[in-house]
């Protein structure tokens, strides 16, 4: 990176930032001892590609996202809203990966926040993504223990929630400790596949089309009512994950333009492919019945939808890739929060054993962490929810729906703060971006951040199904103390190891 940015001096405006020399075992100098690094060069723009789109779990998303924000909100517009947040996140996407060819760390928000706008701030919002991404992926297992157990009851197996969540559990954690191409393969095969079963499903739809070709959902007036902030902040949802492109960018060919490149892929190829699938989806219903369909069937409306218009076996695969669509999601996250815990315990902010990387470059102390916290939530949950009043529903309508809603909130503020951030960073450094990429587009992004931000308190209570309840002002306020506890520790920090402080957010070297 930089030495300007490494060493934080201000560099004068027309001179050029070089690079700072790396080590013998490519980490910068001044990082603590026993500090490793990760695997180089081993992603490319489709392998990070596919990482990204599978945190966002496409069959999931369509299946169960996109029928509960039509059943939730009673909009018709909801294909609409996925082309509305994939333009204010390209536009998001133009400084952050912009950003991403100067610095290179594997916890982005943490050295951009760092970097942009405060040392203290970073080390906050670092807090602030691990409990959000830690919420957000074992919130999921709470998804996947219900859609594996009920996939086994119904072959005659009695299989506890928590006891299918465990076995997701260890293959997560068993890839996590292993090179991350190998997770990229996997991810590969799996969202492959769910594009296809979704494909499948749109084109059916499309060709049933009880009311004919509208194209309705998609007229403006479809979406912006009344409910059209909880509208956005379902579909937000879609987007977790094309955030996490710039982490790996201490792993990819070209750290100048990998990252970049894969982010604007995923954020186009998600939008499109979400706004054509919940259109279809509107076709295959019917606009006038979509609302009233999705209450009543939930995320099996789609697999209902097909049965008797495709063979019996593609409707087993679809709910296998189901469940193959939230494991590849936990798999996605789990690597994101490991990397986390890497670049902090590499830069002495967390204990340095953080750090550790084994044989094959993966971050296998921060997997193991991971994992670790991942475990004990489940045994919480699963003692909590023995003999509950939900019966089968409760690790869906607690653990999965809490948390992740958690952790959207807890993701939209860190993009928040890193759009203000990429301007605070480009003003302070010199730099040859121009003045759309280096201020104008990371301002536009930040306000409508603010807008998204806001929209989802607002609307937490509703989102999490205890709308005036305790947990609707708690959960907010778990994301919010986690980054002032972590700002009061960089500020500890500063007075007692200068040193440590001085070197947050410096990564490792280009």
């Amino acid at each position: 990176m930089p030495e300007a940015i490494r060493t934080g001096a201000a560099p004068s405006r027309r001179s050029r930032p070089r690079p700072s020399p790396p080590t013998a075992d490519g980490v910068p100098a001044g990082i603590p001892a026993g500090a490793a690094g990760l695997g180089r060069r081993r992603l490319g723009v489709p392998a990070l590609a596919l990482m990204i789109i599978a945190a966002s779990a496409p069959l999931t998303v369509v299946a169960g996202g996109v029928t509960s924000n039509y059943a939730v909100t009673g909009l018709l517009g909801i294909p609409l809203s996925f082309l509305v947040l994939g333009a204010v996140l390209m536009v998001f996407a133009v400084g952050y990966t912009a950003m991403s060819r100067w610095v290179s760390n594997a916890g982005a928000f943490y050295s951009y926040i760092s970097l942009g706008l405060a040392r203290w701030a970073g080390v906050g919002s670092a807090w602030v993504a691990l409990v959000a991404y830690n919420a957000m992926q074992i919130g999921i297992y709470g998804m996947f223990g219900f859609v594996l157990s009920s996939f086994l009851a119904a072959l005659g197996l009695t299989v506890p929630w928590w006891a299918a969540a465990l076995a997701g559990w260890a293959v997560v954690g068993f890839l996590g400790i292993n090179q991350v191409d190998l997770s990229a393969k996997v991810l590969g095969v799996v969202v492959a596949l769910e594009f296809l079963i979704v494909l499948v499903y749109d084109v059916v739809a499309l060709g049933a089309a009880p009311e004919g070709l509208s194209a309705a959902s998609l007229e403006p007036s479809a979406l912006f009512s009344a409910g059209v902030g909880a509208a956005l902040v379902f579909s937000i949802a879609a987007f977790m994950g094309c955030e996490s492109g710039a982490i790996y960018n201490e792993e990819v060919k070209d750290p100048r333009t990998t990252a970049r490149r894969a982010t604007l892929v995923a954020i186009v190829v998600i939008a499109l492919f979400y706004a054509f699938s919940a259109w279809a989806m509107a076709v295959g219903e019917g606009d006038s019945a979509v609302v009233a369909r999705s209450a009543e069937l939930g995320p099996d409306l789609m697999f209902v939808f097909l049965e008797g218009r495709v063979a019996g076996w593609f409707i087993v695969l679809g709910n296998l890739l189901f469940m193959t669509s939230v494991l590849a999601a936990l798999i996605a996250f789990h690597n994101v929060i490991a990397r986390y815990l890497f670049s902090m315990g590499r830069e002495g902010v967390l204990p340095p054993v953080l750090a550790r990387t084994n044989r094959v470059h993966a971050p296998v102390a921060g997997s193991l962490v991971q994992s670790a916290v991942a475990l004990a939530v489940i045994v919480v949950f699963a003692v909590a929810g023995a003999g509950h009043e939900l019966g089968a529903l409760f690790p869906v309508l607690t653990l999965f729906t809490w948390l992740t809603n958690m952790g959207a909130l807890g993701l939209v503020a860190l993009m928040m703060l890193t759009s203000f951030a990429v301007v605070g960073f480009f003003r302070r450094h010199a730099h040859t971006e121009g003045a759309w990429t280096a201020l104008l587009a990371p301002l536009l992004a930040g306000a409508a951040m603010v807008v998204l931000l806001v929209m989802i308190l607002a609307n937490f209570g509703v989102l999490i199904g205890a709308e005036g309840g305790v947990l609707s002002w708690l959960l907010p306020a778990l994301v919010l103390a986690a980054g002032v506890l972590g700002s009061l520790w960089a500020i500890a920090l500063r007075r007692r190891r200068p040193d440590v402080y001085s070197r947050i957010g410096a990564g490792a070297a280009r």
